[in-house]
């Protein structure tokens, strides 16, 4: 198995990590995939407040979408466009 992202990492402490993720569950999997995410949300969140200190919650979750979705469908779904708007 090529596992990539923890050259950092002792290779028998990758080992270990990597026993971790077999022993897991699908469902298991699954919520450390959704907690790792909403983890990377918030801090891109954090990030947003602190450049765009007065913008309001609908500007807030905007530039979070626009992070994640294609500017196309930002445009076409929400009428932001990334391009105009920011990130």
């Amino acid at each position: 198995m090529h596992f990539t992202g923890v050259e950092d990492t002792p290779p028998e402490v990758r080992q270990v990590l990597i026993a971790g993720y077999r022993r897991m569950t699908p469902a298991q999997k699954l919520r450390l995939v959704v907690a790792l995410t909403h983890g990377v949300q918030q801090v891109a969140l954090a990030r947003i407040r602190a450049q765009h200190p007065g913008a309001g919650e609908h500007e807030l979750k905007m530039r979070l979408a626009s992070l994640w979705l294609p500017g196309d469908l930002m445009r076409d779904v929400f009428g932001w466009d990334p391009a105009v708007h920011g990130y």
